[in-house]
C-alpha cells in the first residue's frame, strides 16, 4: 500500500470508498429477496422472525407504507442494481484514471532519476538493470497496480457480503468464516512460493535486458564472425529460466483456481449440515445467508486470483524500489550559478581521478585559454578520454579543482555549461530519424535553420552525399545509422555539433573512420574553426593535430610534456616515434 500511496496519495481511499458503495448497493439489491421470502412465509413456509437482523428490510416496506407486492419488490431490486451499475461505472473510470496517473508518474520519476545520475555511476552500472527498470519493470508494476487494487476492492466486496450474511444468520456466517480461515493456510503457502518465484523473474529480466542490449549493439560483429548462434544460446538460457519460473507461477495459479471452489463448497456443505442437524438453524435464513456468501465467494475467487497475480509481479516492486534508491544515491549534485559563454578559459589544478581502486589521472595541471586549440595524444590507456570527460563536466574530480571562467565547476549548473559544449565521440551518435533532425536536433524547418543546416553539411563534407539521396535531408537513417558508413556517421556527428551554438568543441577520435581524402577535407575545415571555438581534440591520427596551438602528450595518467607539434617531436622521443610510424616526419 505504501508504495502505491507514494504515487497516488489519498486517491486510493476514494477508490476504496467507491468499492464499498458498489458492494453495499449490490448487497441491498440481493437483500430484496427477503421481502419475497416474507411473502412466502405468509403461506406458512418461512417465519419472518427467522430472518434475523435482515428483517429490518421487511419493516422498512411497512414503515414507508409500500405494499409488498411482487412488482414493487422487483422494481426496488432493479433500482438498487441500476444504482450499483452507475457506481460501478464511476469506479471503473476512476480506476482507469489512477492507472494512467501511476504509470505516468512512475515513468517520469525513473526518467528524471536516470537523467540526474552522475556519469561516473552510469558508466559503472549494469545497463541491463537500467533498461529493465525503465521499461519492463514499469510495465509489470502497471499490472501489479491493477492486480493489487483489484484484490483490495474485492476484499471490500467480500467484507460487505460477509456483513450482510452475518446480519442474516451470524452463527452460520461464523462457521463458514472459520472454515474459510482454516483453508487459508493452504493459500498462504502458495502465495509465499509465488512471491519467491516473482523475485527470480525480475532478476532474470535484468540479465535478459542486458544481453539483449549487447546482442543488438554487437549484431554486426556477431554475425560477421559466426557467433550469433553462440550468443543466442546465452539468450535462450535466460529465456528458459524466465519461462521456467513463469510456468511455476502459472501452475500455482492453476492449483488455486482448481482447488478454491471444491474446498469452499465442502466447507459450506459441512456447515449447512451442522446448522440444520445440531443447531436448529432456519433453512430460510441459511439460504439467504448462503446467497450472500455465494456473492462473497465470487468476490473471494476474484480477490485470490488478483492477489496471486500481484504476487507474481511483486518482485518488480522490490526491484523498482532498489533501482530508484540507486538513482537517488547516485544523484549528481549541481550548483546554482548559470553559465552563459566561455570568456576566461578552463583551468585544472592538481586534478586526480580513479574508477574504484584504479587510478586513472594523477596531479593534472592544465590551463586552456578561450578560442585556442588543444590536442591530447598518447597511447591507449593514457587517460586522454577520462581527462576530456572531466573537461566536459561529465566526471567530477576526485582530488583537486576545476575552474571555468575562474569559477569552481561545482558551483555551476552543469547543464547550462554542457549546453555550450559540442562533443563528437569515437562512436558517432545517430538517431533513428531524418538527416535534418539528426543535425538540427528537431529544430523547426524554417529558412534560417535550413541555411545553418546547409552550412553545417558543407563544413562536415556531407553536402554532396545528402544531395545525391532521393529524399535528401528527409532520408530516414534507421537504428544507429545502420545504412551509413562509419565515415558518414562521423561526418553527421560533426555537422550536428557545428550546427549548435557552442563555445567548446570536443573531438574524441572524430576522424578515425574517415578515408584519407575526407579526413584531409575535414582537417582543413577544423583548421578554419580555430579561433572561433575552444577546440579540444583527441587523435591517434596525428595529422589532424599538426596545426593546433598546443599538443599535450600523456602517459599512464600523467602529462609528460606539452607545446607545439614540432617542439614535442624534438623533446619527447615516444611522441617522435609515433610521428615516424605514421610517416609524418
Amino acid at each position: 500500500m505504501a508504495f502505491f500511496y507514494s504515487y497516488l496519495g489519498r486517491r486510493i481511499f476514494l477508490a476504496l470508498g467507491l468499492s464499498i458503495l458498489v458492494g453495499v448497493l449490490d448487497g441491498f439489491g440481493i437483500a430484496m429477496f427477503l421481502p419475497m421470502l416474507h411473502m412466502v412465509s405468509e403461506e406458512g413456509m418461512t417465519d419472518p422472525e427467522s430472518l434475523g437482523f435482515m428483517a429490518f428490510i421487511v419493516d422498512a416496506y411497512q414503515y414507508l407504507g409500500l405494499s409488498m407486492t411482487l412488482v414493487v419488490v422487483l422494481l426496488t431490486m432493479v433500482l438498487f442494481f441500476a444504482l450499483k451499475g452507475l457506481a460501478l461505472y464511476v469506479k471503473s473510470a476512476y480506476d482507469t484514471r489512477l492507472l494512467e496517473l501511476f504509470s505516468r508518474q512512475l515513468r517520469i520519476k525513473t526518467l528524471t532519476g536516470l537523467n540526474g545520475i552522475n556519469f561516473k555511476a552510469f558508466v559503472t552500472s549494469d545497463l541491463g538493470r537500467i533498461q529493465n527498470g525503465m521499461t519492463g519493470e514499469v510495465d509489470r508494476l502497471n499490472r501489479a497496480q491493477i492486480s493489487y487494487f483489484g484484490a483490495l476492492q474485492q476484499s471490500v466486496m467480500v467484507a460487505v457480503y460477509a456483513g450482510f450474511a452475518f446480519l442474516t444468520d451470524y452463527r452460520f456466517a461464523l462457521l463458514v468464516l472459520g472454515g474459510g480461515l482454516a483453508t487459508n493456510l493452504f493459500y498462504q503457502a502458495v502465495y509465499r512460493q509465488t512471491k519467491k518465484l516473482s523475485r527470480e523473474v525480475s532478476y532474470h529480466f535484468d540479465v535478459y535486458e542486458g544481453k539483449i542490449i549487447q546482442h543488438v549493439q554487437n549484431f554486426k560483429y556477431l554475425k560477421a564472425t559466426g557467433l550469433l548462434s553462440f550468443f543466442g544460446l546465452r539468450l535462450k538460457e535466460t529465456i528458459l529460466e524466465i519461462q521456467h519460473s513463469r510456468t511455476k507461477i502459472g501452475m500455482l495459479s492453476a492449483l488455486l483456481v482448481a482447488a478454491r471452489e471444491p474446498i469452499l463448497v465442502a466447507v459450506v456443505a459441512l456447515v449447512i449440515y451442522l446448522m440444520t442437524t445440531f443447531l436448529g438453524g432456519s433453512l430460510g435464513a441459511i439460504l439467504m445467508s448462503l446467497l450472500f456468501f455465494y456473492r462473497a465467494l465470487s468476490a473471494l475467487t476474484v480477490l485470490q486470483g488478483n492477489w496471486n497475480q500481484f504476487l507474481s509481479v511483486s518482485g518488480s516492486m522490490e526491484s523498482m524500489q532498489e533501482f530508484l534508491e540507486m538513482l537517488r544515491e547516485e544523484e549528481e549534485t549541481d550548483g546554482q550559478q548559470s553559465f552563459n559563454r566561455l570568456r576566461e578559459g578552463i583551468e585544472l589544478r592538481r586534478v586526480s581521478f580513479q574508477y574504484g581502486d584504479t587510478p586513472v589521472l594523477h596531479d593534472i595541471d592544465l590551463t586552456i585559454a578561450p578560442r585556442t586549440s588543444l590536442a591530447l595524444v598518447g597511447e591507449s590507456g593514457s587517460g586522454k578520454t577520462t581527462l576530456v570527460n572531466i573537461l566536459a563536466a561529465l566526471l567530477p574530480v576526485d582530488l583537486g579543482s576545476m575552474y571555468v571562467d575562474g569559477m569552481d565547476v561545482r558551483r555551476l549548473q552543469r547543464e547550462s555549461l554542457q549546453q555550450r559544449i559540442g562533443y563528437i565521440t569515437q562512436e558517432p551518435v545517430v538517431f533513428n530519424d531524418t538527416i535534418f533532425n539528426n543535425v538540427t536536433l528537431w529544430a523547426e524547418d524554417n529558412p534560417a535553420n535550413r541555411r545553418r543546416f546547409e552550412w553545417a553539411l558543407r563544413q562536415a563534407s556531407l553536402r554532396d552525399y545528402v544531395d545525391e539521396l532521393p529524399r535528401g535531408s528527409h532520408t530516414l537513417l534507421g537504428h544507429s545509422g545502420i545504412s551509413l558508413s562509419g565515415g558518414q556517421r562521423q561526418r553527421l556527428s560533426i555537422a550536428r555539433e557545428l550546427y549548435k551554438d557552442i563555445d567548446i568543441l570536443i573531438m574524441d577520435e572524430a576522424t578515425s573512420a574517415l578515408d584519407s581524402e575526407t579526413e584531409r577535407t575535414i582537417q582543413e575545415n577544423i583548421d578554419a574553426l580555430q579561433g572561433k571555438y575552444t577546440l579540444i581534440i583527441i587523435a591517434h591520427r596525428l595529422s589532424t593535430v599538426r596545426n593546433v596551438d598546443t599538443v599535450l602528450y600523456m602517459d599512464r595518467g600523467h602529462i609528460v610534456d606539452s607545446g607545439s607539434f614540432d617542439s614535442l617531436v624534438e623533446r619527447v622521443p615516444r611522441f617522435r616515434r609515433m610521428v615516424e610510424l605514421q610517416e609524418l616526419a
